[in-house]
């Protein structure tokens, strides 16, 4: 978890890296040309080299513009790029990044989760710096996978390693990061309405500066850390999250009991069977 409160989240994926042997048809559709080497130790190896890939011109005023295959050579992509019905490629300008195209693969969500026989989900665990975010996250994870669930944590923590260790703790980059995160889990779940889950580790701020696991409790007190959730920085808490698991007379459950109540809604609500 980030120390500052920022949320962190548990996805279900419906992505898979197993291997697969393309056909030739299907790579040809797709505009590559199959040539079948031999490598180092004698076996077949498939050799991907593309027929279709053009220049493509934007207008510069325009947020969304349309590029004429033909004129471009990329005749039989239609199965790979989005066109507006008229064999014209829709390019487009998303905030600072210009004459960019959506790549829609012919994989999809559906596929698979049939693959995979579950269903994609992101669960966003939220909750003040110490109310157990990442113990929650792990041991949901640990008992999911014991099913022959496929799940991956994006810790906050963690992604503040490498993807985000651009970012401070500065309100607007700790927005930013929460943006990345959210981007990340809906790229690989595909995410639909519905399958985004929110469970709020409902811990007193007394509770969790007792735990003070990192220490981070003593220094914002002590001035050392500026704008800490909960000492100096309003937390909010989710106000219409799915789960609620609260800490009584502050007694906690164990992590193995909160993740149960957490795959007891799973199956309840059909996630857990594709």
């Amino acid at each position: 978890m980030t120390s500052l409160g920022t949320k962190s989240i548990l996805k279900i994926s419906s992505s898979s890296s197993r291997n697969f042997s393309p056909s030739s048809n299907s790579l040809t559709k797709l505009g590559f040309l199959n040539l079948k080497e031999y490598d180092e130790v004698g076996f077949d190896r498939i050799v991907l080299k593309s027929k279709n890939f053009g220049v493509t011109k934007a207008i510069e005023e325009s947020k969304t513009t349309f590029v004429n295959l033909k004129d471009s050579g990329l005749n039989e992509a239609k199965d790979c790029f989005p066109c507006n019905g008229n064999n014209h490629l829709a390019v487009s300008s998303v905030g600072k990044s210009t004459n960019i195209v959506w790549h829609e693969c012919s994989i999809g969500k559906q596929d698979r989760e049939k693959l995979l026989q579950q269903k994609g989900c992101v669960i966003w665990i939220t909750g003040l710096s110490g109310s157990g975010k990442s113990t929650l996250a792990c041991a949901l994870s640990r008992g999911l996978h014991f099913r022959g669930n496929l799940t991956y944590i994006l810790d906050g923590d963690n992604v503040r390693h490498g993807l985000n260790r651009d970012l401070s703790f500065k309100a607007e980059d700790r927005a930013e990061n929460i943006r990345r995160i959210e981007e990340t889990a809906m790229h690989v779940t595909l995410l639909p309405e519905g399958n985004f889950i929110e469970v709020f580790m409902d811990a007193t701020l007394q509770l969790c500066e007792a735990r003070d696991s990192k220490g981070l409790y003593k220094l914002a007190r002590a001035g050392k850390i500026k704008g800490f959730t909960g000492i100096d920085d309003p937390y909010e808490p989710p106000s219409n999250c799915e789960i609620v698991l609260q800490a009584k007379d502050g007694n906690c459950s164990s992590p193995a009991d909160m993740a149960k109540q957490v795959i007891l809604y799973l199956e309840d609500n059909g996630f857990l069977q594709a």
